[in-house]
């Protein structure tokens, strides 16, 4: 067997090497371009931004599933023993702030 190939077919694999270079170029050209790069760079931001977001979201409804549940039961009705004392130490804290501003103000 030969390993000579024809001047023709030479010519042939240079064009197609030229062509895969040219797509590879092209291409680099794309990844390298300054809005590539800056949209790039702003979809990673939007993506940490939404998950923080969900996370943050996440972590703030465990806390009201959590603080809910330690005044409703399951089926919905007042947990009458947690939810009165609550209501009496807010009324409380409301009232000894309006007696300190009222004492600011003379």
């Amino acid at each position: 067997m030969s390993d000579a190939r024809s001047p023709a077919q030479i010519e042939a694999d240079i064009i197609t090497r030229r062509e895969q270079l040219a797509v590879v170029l092209d291409e680099i050209g794309v990844r390298v371009h300054p809005q590539t790069i800056i949209g790039d760079a702003k979809a990673k931001a939007a993506e940490a931004v939404d998950r923080t977001a969900g996370r943050a979201f996440v972590a703030v409804n465990r806390t009201v599933s959590d603080v809910r549940a330690q005044f409703v039961t399951e089926d919905g009705a007042p947990r009458l023993e947690r939810v009165i004392p609550a209501a009496l130490l807010a009324v409380g804290v409301v009232g000894l702030l309006t007696m300190s501003a009222r004492r600011r103000r003379k």
